[in-house]
């Protein structure tokens, strides 16, 4: 319903095909989720939950979430994805699921990644890197076969390989993609765009109340979320419309404060302390008692 208002959903348009995939845990109390991690010694340990979220990356806005005990492993949850051909997804290397790998090729979607050290596989085709694109960092770029060519049950990948030195770090990135049509450094930026959900996972955490949950068993834990995820798109779409230049953090913590103070939103937003002041002189003409005799 909101999508024509949401951040850049007319702007930028490249951007608008673009679906990143990762997970973050969150940590609990009691034993209620299985948590990952070492049981202590008095053989207690906290729970956690996982929330596996498929972010839209020109809306900001998740379009796919799924609950797992933080213990659960994060690959299974990749197979759930359905995209429409022509759209990029991005996911970090944990994602190791060659399966779905040809699934998104089959089905027309680009899926950006990093290849595992422990990965197996046979180069096919050095590619040529222009002059412009190793000043920019990229190493090489080849043609691959992931997995393993010499057992015939075992699942094989036609792939590309994308060597990346960060320019201003200096730290050596490997990158697999399905697209043999995209830049090299195309590949990279792509991948660069991860960090947009971590910065998501880190906006729900700092403005929203995850920390004490309400409930004691997983639905009321899920539920509390979902909340939290609501609450999130309600109050970008009014800082949209709003065209309010104040931080997000600023305008989570005004509308926790006056919560239950009836105010003109739009007004509020735009002049605080203005609206708070026409509002304390409504309530004392209301307040003030009537005049029954002349003084």
């Amino acid at each position: 319903q909101y999508r024509s208002v949401l951040p850049d959903s007319r702007k930028r348009s490249k951007k608008n095909n673009l679906y990143i995939f990762d997970s973050t845990s969150i940590a609990l109390f009691q034993e209620i989720l299985k948590g990952s991690g070492l049981r202590r010694s008095d053989g207690k340990n906290k729970g956690g939950i996982k929330v596996h979220t498929l972010l839209s990356s020109g809306q900001d806005v998740p379009v796919m979430i799924r609950y797992s005990p933080a213990a659960d492993n994060d690959v299974r949850f990749l197979k759930e994805v359905k995209l429409n051909a022509g759209s990029v997804i991005v996911f970090d290397r944990g994602y190791c699921d060659y399966r779905t790998y040809n699934r998104f090729t089959s089905d027309r979607v680009t899926f950006v990644t990093r290849k595992l050290n422990r990965s197996v596989y046979q180069i096919d085709e050095q590619r040529t890197v222009s002059e412009e694109q190793l000043k920019q960092g990229v190493l090489s770029d080849c043609n691959i076969t992931l997995g393993y060519t010499y057992l015939k049950k075992a699942v094989q990948v036609r792939a590309r390989l994308v060597r990346f030195k960060d320019p201003v770090t200096q730290k050596e990135f490997e990158f697999i993609t399905n697209n043999r049509r995209l830049r090299a450094i195309t590949v990279a930026n792509y991948y660069r765009q991860r960090w947009q959900i971590e910065t998501f996972f880190k906006r729900i955490k700092q403005n929203y109340e995850l920390q004490y949950f309400l409930g004691d068993n997983a639905n009321a834990i899920k539920i509390q979320i979902w909340c939290a995820l609501i609450a999130d798109l309600i109050l970008k779409v009014i800082r949209k419309g709003s065209k309010s230049k104040m931080a997000f953090s600023n305008l989570t913590g005004l509308v926790r404060l006056h919560l239950m103070t009836y105010l003109d939103l739009n007004a509020f937003l735009k002049w605080p302390e203005k609206s708070l002041l026409n509002k304390i002189q409504q309530q004392k003409q209301v307040l003030q008692p009537p005049n029954l005799f002349k003084t």
